[in-house]
């Protein structure tokens, strides 16, 4: 997902409601021509009126034969949104292997006498998405219907109950457990794996709660504070909340501020009586400091003591050109690979998707992360045999204003997986509709095609100054989906050029979208 201005967007929910009484008047947009094969229902779903000025694709592939069900603008570039996440974790899928794991090592920089380093620990970041803080004791990745990374953005954003520091806790548990008590030095966070690149979200080598701050309110007793949990708790951040709970049905609005240095955070605003727990998020702005601090304490919990300062910058000063012959202290080793891809493709995520660039670079000794556009393009072009022309990308996540696919490309892509051993755990990590990841929020009852239909949503919506509402440059889905007579198609369904009053109402433009997913598995032969 790409939200432009989300301030801005939360800013319009009241004109929202004029546009809203309003839009049922406005002129019905023809139906497409009925040579594409579309039902009449969902010619009727394209004809609404916040596509009077909309430009639909659609195709559905019958992989057995090649033939397409349905073709609609299948040879035109549509603004892929989050569905270009298939083409990016497709690549890192295939150059990374589903199976490969990131081990970040700690390692004992100095001199050991029995339980005293008179040194360093360096933490060596090697690209690990989560560093432990969603792995569930089953050794899966967890994740919720809509990722705490959209909570800025989205309503209805949850946290996952697992521990954001565990990795970093069973570091420095190994570290203690390899006999080391005391480090007369420091902790030093080397984050030399590659060069941070200019992409939104920004990756770095390590990431901690995926670079961000959680700040959860929730409603007390109207006139009251509202009450304020937030992780991960790391000095120096700290925040402060001036968010008061009102009556019932008022209003829920909470701002989030903090300092240039991003640790001191404040809260304001109200929170309706009867509201769920609202979560926002502030970025960590120094991930490599907020690492060597979070590593010290995690120490100190664990019993070791470092005599360097816990907070502050970090040393880089201090580490080695290389660490041949340096002794590993401790190692975290992230789930598999398909488990990042998966909750990438579930959630939308898109600072993994972004990071999954730079892995790729990393894993074939390049630091710049650039490079992987040259590996995605080798990708499609020699393995999957996929025209790279039908794809313009210039980031992982779909945000792009430049990005670019052609309906033709994606399910070229799509069916490319289907002749793969990997065929199944590539279309179960797609959200499925009424089921888990971004799937679930539609088709959840009275819907024949829920747990039938595997599809990644996408958007790119931006503010309409000129006329006070939202532009949704694009709504886009893509997938497989299980025909009636247990067969596998491909499809692609994406409108660009509509609009929508309010952030809130985007979910009708994205309803109708996997609308038109569940209609062509309900209707297929």
């Amino acid at each position: 997902m790409s939200v432009r201005n989300p301030r801005r967007l939360r800013g319009w929910a009241v004109a929202g409601v004029l546009l809203l009484a309003t839009a049922g008047t406005a002129a019905a947009n023809p139906p497409p021509p009925p040579s594409d094969g579309l039902s009449p229902a969902i010619r009727a779903v394209m004809a609404k009126p916040a596509y009077q000025h909309a430009q639909w694709g659609l195709l559905e592939v019958d992989p057995a034969s090649g033939q397409a069900v349905h073709s609609q603008q299948a040879d035109r570039y549509f603004i892929p949104g989050s569905t270009a996440k298939i083409v990016t974790e497709s690549a890192a899928w295939h150059v990374l292997g589903p199976d490969s794991v990131f081990t970040t090592p700690v390692l004992a920089l100095g001199d050991r006498h029995g339980s005293v380093l008179d040194g360093d620990l360096a933490l060596v970041a090697q690209g690990d998405l989560t560093m432990g803080g969603r792995t569930k004791p089953d050794g899966s990745v967890d994740y919720t219907v809509i990722d705490h990374t959209y909570a800025n953005d989205t309503p209805g954003a949850t946290l996952t109950p697992e521990d954001p520091l565990a990795g970093l806790d069973q570091l420095a548990r190994q570290v203690r457990a390899a006999g080391v008590t005391t480090v007369n030095g420091d902790v030093v966070v080397d984050s030399r794996k590659f060069a941070r690149p200019a992409l939104d979200p920004q990756p770095t080598p390590l990431i901690i709660n995926d670079n961000l701050i959680d700040l959860l309110s929730t409603p007390t007793t109207p006139g009251e504070p509202a009450a304020l949990s937030w992780r991960p708790q790391v000095a120096p951040y700290h925040v402060t909340s001036t968010v008061r709970t009102v009556a019932a049905g008022g209003q829920t609005d909470i701002q989030v501020a903090a300092s240039p240095d991003g640790t001191a955070i404040t809260l304001s605003g109200t929170i309706a009586a009867d509201a769920r727990p609202t979560l926002r998020t502030s970025p960590v702005q120094d991930p490599d400091a907020f690492g060597r601090t979070a590593l010290i304490e995690a120490l100190a919990r664990a019993g070791v003591t470092v005599s360097a300062p816990p907070t502050g910058a970090d040393p880089v000063g201090e580490l080695p050109a290389g660490y041949q012959g340096v002794p590993q202290l401790a190692a975290y080793t992230s789930p598999p690979y398909r488990e990042y891809a998966k909750l990438i493709l579930k959630v939308s995520h898109n600072l993994g998707a972004n990071l999954a660039l730079c892995d790729m670079a990393a894993a074939r000794g390049f630091t710049d992360c650039t490079t992987a556009f040259g590996l995605e393009h080798d990708f499609l072009a020699d393995t999957a045999q996929v025209d790279p022309t039908e794809f313009q990308l210039a980031d992982g996540r779909g945000g792009d204003p430049n990005d670019r696919v052609t309906p033709d490309g994606l399910t070229r892509l799509l069916a490319y997986w289907l002749r793969t051993p990997d065929a199944d755990a590539f279309r179960t990590s797609l959200p499925i509709l009424g089921v888990d990841g971004s799937g679930a929020l539609y088709c959840t009852s009275g819907c024949p095609a829920k747990g039938k239909v595997f599809t990644k949503p996408g958007v790119f919506i931006g503010p309409d100054d000129l006329n006070q509402r939202l532009a949704v440059g694009s709504q886009t889905t893509a997938g497989y989906l299980i025909t009636n007579s247990g067969c596998l198609h491909t499809f692609f369904v994406g409108v660009n050029g509509a609009w929508t009053p309010t952030i809130e109402t985007f979910f009708d433009i994205a309803d109708d979208s996997f609308h038109i997913d569940a209609l062509l598995q309900e209707e297929s032969p």
